[in-house]
């Protein structure tokens, strides 16, 4: 390991912070973090809670983050649960209204070299291409889904699988996510993780664990020397 990759310098100004960090990889959460399909994931988990007699807003509050199937397990024990799934993923593939790049997002992939980076995202491969497709971003050369995985966030497996199909060890790596599950997921991966507040309160993205936490992905900019990532956080509130 490089242990040079987990120093960071400092600089304040005000009531911000910028921090320079180093890592081998950024390895990215999709929803919440590149793009914002929760209008459409509302949509979908309302209809299928009213279908089956469940409190919507309870549905969709646990659905965030987190593969589909295990939310039918949650709610439907007893049913097939494939068969749940599937029709979950087609209503989903099918509903791309409203789906949008989040702020610094596309700039922030076209700036980093092809096999630096991946996605490690809780939906399955099809929707996942169809809403990056939907939202304009590139895709991956090797990324992490539902299909890949057999623990879900907040598991390390996702983002354990996510460095090393890149090449490299977890805990060279940063995580980028909005969601406690998934910043678990990436600490227990032994992984450093910026988080963004795009979905959820400062409070609880702290004490998930989150190292360092952002508006969005705009507050990020890298630079490579051709052998690892020099990686910029700035607005950093004080204390965060």
């Amino acid at each position: 390991m490089n242990e040079q990759r987990h120093l960071s310098t400092i600089e304040s100004s005000e009531n911000q912070t910028t921090t320079k960090i180093q890592c081998a990889a950024l390895l990215f959460d999709m929803d919440g973090v590149l793009i914002d399909s929760t209008p459409a994931v509302a949509r979908v988990w309302r209809q299928w809670a009213i279908e089956r007699g469940f409190n919507p807003e309870e549905v969709i509050k646990i659905a965030h983050g987190r593969p589909s199937i295990a939310t039918v397990r949650q709610f439907l024990p007893d049913a097939d649960h494939e068969a749940e799934n599937r029709e979950v993923e087609r209503r989903e593939i099918e509903d791309l209204e409203g789906i949008v790049t989040l702020p610094g997002a596309e700039q922030l992939l076209t700036s980093l070299p092809r096999d630096r980076w991946t996605i490690v995202t809780s939906a399955t491969r099809a929707l996942a291409e169809v809403r990056l497709r939907a939202a304009g971003l590139p895709l991956p050369e090797r990324w992490i889904t539902a299909n890949d995985i057999t623990h879900g966030k907040p598991d390390p497996e996702p983002y354990l699988k996510a460095a090393s199909v890149l090449g490299f060890a977890a805990h060279d790596c940063v995580v980028v996510e909005d969601v406690p599950s998934g910043i678990r997921s990436g600490k227990r991966a032994n992984a450093r993780v910026i988080a963004l507040r795009s979905t959820t309160d400062d409070e609880s993205l702290r004490a998930a664990g989150a190292d360092w936490i952002l508006a969005d992905c705009s507050s990020i900019s890298v630079q490579f020397n051709g052998s690892e990532l020099h990686v910029a956080l700035s607005g950093l509130r004080h204390g965060t």
